[in-house]
């Protein structure tokens, strides 16, 4: 009996609600609206909804003109018209109505029925965050950050995040936590950066978990502790968010805070790549190129390499090159390899600048080309690599691809040798040797040549052998002169090969010896030495 007394004093309000719409009471109208939209006193009716709305709307009823707007911008019970919705919406900003402010800005932020204009959007949402608008202040702090609309001011920026932080808005809260973070607008402040990621990770704002997984995981502004970093990076995984499923996969592979698995590493990493983040489609095909909790497969690392490649990932462009140049997982083809490698260089990588230099001073996948070896080369050198800066020393000695310059070389040499590298040792052994770039200096080249040997550099070996059975800057010494040559021999050396069988051949620091001297010959001759 009381269910029913209820069901006649909601059909009592509704009759009455719309007795007084038909006779043109806006508010009224708007009522009647309100309740055909969410169900109330009635069955849910969008059409209907809209049909009262527009009558409120034409009358300059602000909630209905926000609502139309609404119903515009969503389809709901009408045909989405962003053009009708920025209208409605206009009509109710100019009569002060935050709401309307707040989402006629987003419609010029995103031109959504209007021409694209940030200007108009910060107008906007600068009326709505005077009025306390929360998400308005926070839209405006944004357009601060990023120079939208207005010249950029972090300042300004960080002032309206938090006023819309202030008021719980849990976006406001995680770009507050960015900028304590970067020191952006404010001090760099780690503890103030963990405050606010935890205030909206609460919230459920996954991306703040995230960051607040990040701060656990490098004791940034709050006490060291995988396990804490664990948890938050699952919490936001399993709201379907990238970043957190690659963290959570990156804490299993490693063991950091949870037992280590590599299988529900590859698990986290899969949900992470299927949604496109490139990070977990390299590190996928790491673990299927190295074999890691699951077995080798070069097809599968090919395909999560390429997915990456494609997204401008350069370790994965590297990788993907490199695949296609050794034909593993894919058909061998150089001119594949020097595509993604050149992808890899345009953002700067100085390893792949040194493949592609070596691939067009061999001609591997192209013309052999010495100048643009030298391109390649330079911008590696540039940045510190090595290997590059003795490739460019060897074309300055040589004269290939640029004009002959042995100061050039030697300098370029000289650098790498100096940082303790054997082959840029060996040939800086050469320079003083033939007094190239420099004065001739037997000492110092004897001192390069054994800094490269020490190392194992079997050129430099067998150059010490040379200098000792010579006696060329030191004392002939027919036993050291064997014993370098067979340093480089026993690596495969052929010039040493060839001159151990002329020790053993004439008895020169170890007895004569025809079946050593021939097993020697033989090794060079098998390697296509036409002497031996």
């Amino acid at each position: 009996m009381s269910n029913e007394k209820m069901e006649t004093k909601k059909s009592d309000k509704f009759l009455s609600t719309l007795e007084a719409a038909q006779k043109g009471d806006a508010d009224a109208q708007f009522n009647l609206g309100v309740m055909y939209e969410n169900g109330e006193e009635t069955e849910q009716n969008y059409a209907e909804a809209y049909k009262y709305y527009r009558l409120a709307a034409e009358q300059g009823n602000i909630g209905a003109q926000v609502n139309l707007g609404l119903f515009y911008s969503e389809g709901y019970g009408v045909e989405q018209n962003y053009e009708k919705a920025a209208e409605y919406y206009a009509a109710a900003a100019a009569q002060g109505d935050a709401i309307a402010q707040y989402n006629l800005g987003l419609l010029y932020e995103n031109g959504d029925g209007v021409e694209q204009d940030y200007a108009k959007a910060f107008e906007c949402y600068a009326a709505a965050a005077k009025q306390g608008d929360a998400i308005a202040q926070y839209n405006l702090g944004d357009l601060y950050y990023f120079g939208k609309g207005t010249e950029q001011n972090y300042a300004k920026s960080f002032e309206y995040c938090q006023l819309a932080a202030q008021q719980g808005d849990s976006d406001a809260q995680f770009t507050l936590g960015i900028m304590y973070e970067k020191g952006k607008g404010t001090e760099q402040n780690y503890a103030e950066a963990y405050k606010y990621f935890k205030l909206a990770a609460e919230q459920g704002n996954s991306d703040a978990q995230v960051n607040l997984g990040i701060l656990y995981e490098n004791g940034d502004g709050v006490e060291q502790n995988y396990a804490k970093a664990f948890e938050c990076y699952q919490a936001a995984a399993e709201e379907g968010n990238p970043i957190a499923q690659y963290y959570a996969g990156s804490m299993y592979y490693y063991g950091k805070g949870v037992e280590q698995s590599l299988i529900k590493s590859i698990e986290y990493y899969k949900s992470a790549a299927e949604q496109g983040n490139s990070d977990a489609q390299f590190t996928l095909g790491i673990m299927y190129e190295k074999g890691k909790g699951t077995e080798q497969n070069y097809a599968e690392a090919y395909k999560y390499f390429k997915l990456a490649a494609e997204q401008g990932n350069i370790r994965a462009q590297i990788n993907l090159g490199t695949l296609y140049y050794e034909g593993k997982g894919v058909e061998k083809n150089y001119a594949k390899a020097i595509k993604y490698y050149r992808l890899a260089v345009q953002q700067g990588d100085s390893d792949v600048q040194f493949h592609l230099g070596n691939m067009y001073r061999d001609g591997e996948g192209t013309a052999q080309d010495y100048t643009e070896a030298y391109k390649y080369y330079r911008l590696a050198a540039e940045q510190g690599n090595i290997d590059a800066q003795i490739n460019l020393g060897i074309l300055y000695k040589y004269g290939f691809g640029v004009e002959q310059d042995y100061a050039k070389a030697f300098e370029y040499i000289a650098a790498a040798a100096e940082l303790g590298n054997a082959t840029g040792q060996c040939n800086l052994g050469d320079l003083y040797y033939f007094g190239k770039g420099v004065e001739q200096n037997y000492i110092k080249s004897i001192k390069y040549y054994k800094l490269a040997a020490q190392q194992g550099n079997s050129d430099a070996q067998n150059k010490l052998g040379v200098i000792y059975e010579c006696g060329r800057g030191i004392e002939q010494d027919f036993a050291e002169a064997y014993k370098y040559y067979k340093f480089a021999a026993e690596q495969g050396n052929i010039d040493a090969q060839v001159n151990l069988g002329d020790l053993y051949y004439f008895g020169k620091g170890r007895e004569q010896n025809y079946a050593k001297s021939f097993e020697y010959f033989q090794l060079a001759a098998q390697q296509g030495n036409s002497d031996a």
